[in-house]
């Protein structure tokens, strides 16, 4: 038993220089020899971890999206008590990746999603890590509509005056299209992020009108 878990952390530890090494210089400039180094360890722990450059970058793919998926669930259990919309802002916003101190996590998470489009190997990683992500959406999608329906409804009832659009709009929503859609975002504001189209607050604003005419 110690052997394998001192076997798994050193595949973490491998899969962090990774990650240093792809912000640095792109996934072009990590080999197994400059991961050694970064990680201080030998060639051969490298290669007794990973048989191939492949297989190591799809742990280390697998590696982040886990991480990423680990804060949004933290995030989530933090604020049990908060509204199915609030908690789906707060998740939208730890995977947009726009606070300061992901911004080295967002340039190797999209250098991983422009390999992957020549990688078959990184493209299923990168849709199992998408899967889990858009299973919490359409949840929280699913419910947060409910909730808008139920609050218009009683509106309309209590004053005749008051538009039932609301309620109709909500009733139609199609929560796993919205989900796929908030996650297309939120990678879209990520890179205009990086590559300094839109400010972090310009994308925050961006995310927050979307979220919002989800529910008006």
């Amino acid at each position: 038993m110690p052997k394998q878990v001192d076997h798994v952390s050193r595949r973490r530890l491998i899969a962090e220089a990774v990650c240093h090494l792809a912000d640095e210089h792109g996934l072009e400039g990590v080999t197994l020899r400059d991961v050694a180094a970064r990680a201080q360890v030998s060639m051969g722990a490298v290669q007794r971890c990973f048989h191939t450059k492949e297989e190591m970058l799809v742990f280390t793919l697998g590696h982040i999206g886990e991480r990423i998926g680990e804060r949004v669930r933290a995030r989530l259990v933090r604020s049990p008590a908060q509204s199915a919309g609030t908690a789906l802002g707060h998740a939208a916003t730890e995977i947009s990746l726009l606070r300061e101190e992901h911004r080295a996590e967002a340039r190797v998470w999209l250098a991983f999603v422009a390999q992957a489009a020549v990688s078959e190997a990184l493209a299923t990683t990168l849709r199992a890590s998408y899967a889990p992500l858009e299973e919490t959406f359409t949840g929280l999608i699913a419910e947060a509509a409910e909730a808008a329906e139920a609050t218009a409804v009683e509106g309309a009832e209590a004053d005749a005056g008051v538009d039932r659009a609301r309620a109709d709009r909500a009733a139609l929503l199609d929560p796993q299209r919205e989900a796929r859609t908030l996650l297309a975002l939120v990678d879209g504001l990520t890179t205009h992020v990086l590559i300094g189209h839109l400010t972090p607050a310009e994308a925050h604003d961006v995310l927050d009108a979307h979220l919002a005419r989800l529910w008006t």
